[in-house]
């Protein structure tokens, strides 16, 4: 299971009720963030979730819409918050622009308090290896070089038949553990009992695919397919294919048909353009793949495997509530 915390959810420029791109992705006792935008460090306290633990940043590309949220975020890392490191990881376009603005602008004359590493995404490689998930990249097609996504996907798992281990006098304990673990026992009978007696068929386990930006989705279905949850931007209503085109980003309409076609099971729009109303992007998105979320800034969401997503209720601070109808701003 992942949860995921819509921090900023507006294309390009804020508005009144959503804030420039940022998502928390919580997996575990780990958090990560992928892409930071202006203000991304105030939604965050806002957002309930606190700064704790989420050093872990992933970034889609260099767009400064993206990125610039870093500024602020970084230097209340680095002056107030007790973290050990830092770790960024995108492209080299955009990891370079964020290195400009770490040592240049915010620590120009120190050392940063805390140790920041930055990495460059490649596609090939996991990039975090958790206790039983791992996360890894895919490029996308956008305006400029090195723009990825990232897959967020629970290791496989084959479950423990406990009747029949019973029923070849597997004793409870260690030997129980060791065929989980993958090896082969051997009763004080003299029986041997091998993994596959006791395992069950290989259960997938919950996948998150979040693509940042793009401008076309043709090259990505290998990527998306069978996606648990599929974040994806719907910067343009359909009546708009040829402006999306032309500024390189997609329509709702081609969000929902990648999402039908690579057969994900809920889909989440973000980077929505202030020029469309909320209930807008719903209606079309949802006349192609019913199973569509637009979320709010706040809004946050428990993904699984096995059922639909849940959404996390909450009130905050200062009056809003992440439970208002999915129609209208």
């Amino acid at each position: 299971m992942f949860e995921l915390v819509f921090l900023g959810t507006s294309a390009s420029a804020p508005s009144v009720y959503r804030g420039l791109p940022a998502l928390a992705v919580l997996a575990g006792e780990q958090r990560f963030l992928v892409d930071c935008g202006e203000g991304t460090q105030r939604q965050i306290l806002r957002s309930g979730i606190g700064f704790k633990r989420l050093n872990h940043i992933f970034l889609t590309h260099a767009h400064l819409d993206h990125i610039l949220g870093l500024g602020g975020l970084l230097s209340t890392y680095g002056r107030w918050e007790a973290l050990e490191e830092i770790h960024i990881w995108g492209g080299l376009p955009a990891i370079e622009r964020v290195q400009n603005l770490v040592y240049q602008v915010i620590f120009r004359r120190e050392t940063p308090p805390v140790p920041i590493y930055f990495y460059r995404t490649l596609p090939e490689k996991t990039l975090f290896q958790g206790r039983k998930f791992s996360v890894r990249a895919f490029p996308v097609s956008h305006r400029g070089r090195e723009c990825y996504g990232y897959i967020f996907e629970e290791d496989s798992r084959r479950p423990f038949l406990a009747d029949r281990a019973e029923a070849l006098g597997v004793p409870s304990g260690p030997e129980r553990r060791r065929l989980v673990a993958g090896e082969t026992i051997l009763l004080n009978d003299g029986r041997v009992v091998r993994p596959d007696d006791v395992l069950g068929e290989t259960i997938r386990g919950t996948k998150v695919v979040i693509t940042g930006d793009l401008s076309r989705t043709d090259d990505i279905h290998e990527a998306v397919a069978e996606a648990d949850a599929l974040v994806i931007e719907a910067t343009y209503l359909e009546r708009d294919a040829d402006i999306a085109g032309q500024v390189g980003h997609i329509t709702a309409r081609q969000a929902a048909e990648l999402a039908r076609d690579c057969q994900v099971k809920y889909l989440f729009l973000t980077h929505v353009s202030r020029r469309y109303r909320e209930f807008e992007v719903i209606d079309e998105v949802r006349k192609y793949f019913p199973n569509s979320y637009v979320p709010r800034d706040l809004d946050h969401f428990a993904i699984f495997r096995d059922r639909r997503p849940q959404k996390v209720r909450r009130e905050f601070a200062d009056g809003h509530r992440n439970d208002l109808p999915e129609t209208g701003e």
